[in-house]
């Protein structure tokens, strides 16, 4: 009598594919298929452009002070929140860069918005002549820290490159926004670009991935 044959080591026969259930052999469960993860860029630059275009709203006296609350809303919400979401997901995904620009410009925009909330509530007051020191050296951090990601752009694409240039030159013009009204204006407008840029840099990317138009400035580069 022939003696049955053992599947290979590290091998499924034909009953381990198959589970034993009250009498009945009922096919093993098959795993689903491993999930393709989306692409959240475009979702990260949308936050961070909309948010900085509102922003630049009441900057460059468009719009008058009233409107600051529901900036100061949709900095918690659409600019803080939603690009922490985007960089973590972009940190799952592996895109460091990425990952951390939008982790690190979504809890800058809820400091900011916890700020101005304690201004609104009156529980900090604002910005006094003593404290505009701080508060420039404040953007002049910020001024730096964007130009070290910027200098990472310039192997990514120049829609990126325009982004973090501009949002560096914004933050010193904010900077020196505290002692001159000009420069404050001048950082208003410039900020409503940056805002502008990565939006459209968010709408090529959607645009690429779902149509497979690729608008000018997604082309990759290698400048350093």
């Amino acid at each position: 009598m022939a003696t049955p044959t053992k599947a290979p080591h590290g091998t499924a026969s034909v009953s381990d594919d198959l589970e034993h259930g009250h009498g009945m052999m009922v096919p093993a469960a098959v795993p689903p298929p491993p999930g393709v993860r989306a692409n959240p860029g475009p979702f990260g630059l949308l936050c961070f452009g909309m948010t900085t275009c509102m922003l630049m709203f009441t900057t460059t006296k468009w719009s008058p002070g009233g409107f600051l609350p529901v900036v100061v809303a949709y900095a918690a919400f659409f600019g803080g929140f939603g690009q922490l979401v985007a960089g973590i997901l972009e940190l799952i995904r592996g895109a460091t860069f990425a990952g951390t620009a939008f982790s690190c410009y979504g809890c800058f925009w809820l400091g900011w918005f916890l700020w101005k909330l304690l201004e609104i509530q009156k529980t900090v007051a604002s910005v006094t002549a003593t404290a505009l020191t701080g508060d420039t050296l404040w953007c002049g951090l910020w001024a730096v820290f964007t130009l070290c990601f910027f200098v990472v752009t310039l192997r990514k694409n120049k829609c990126l490159q325009v982004v973090f240039a501009s949002l560096t030159l914004t933050f010193i013009l904010l900077a020196g926004a505290n002692y001159s009204d000009s420069c404050k204006l001048a950082a208003g407008y410039v900020g409503f670009f940056c805002g502008s840029s990565a939006i459209y840099a968010a709408i090529a990317m959607l645009y690429q991935e779902e149509l497979g138009w690729t608008l000018p400035g997604l082309r990759p580069t290698n400048y350093v």
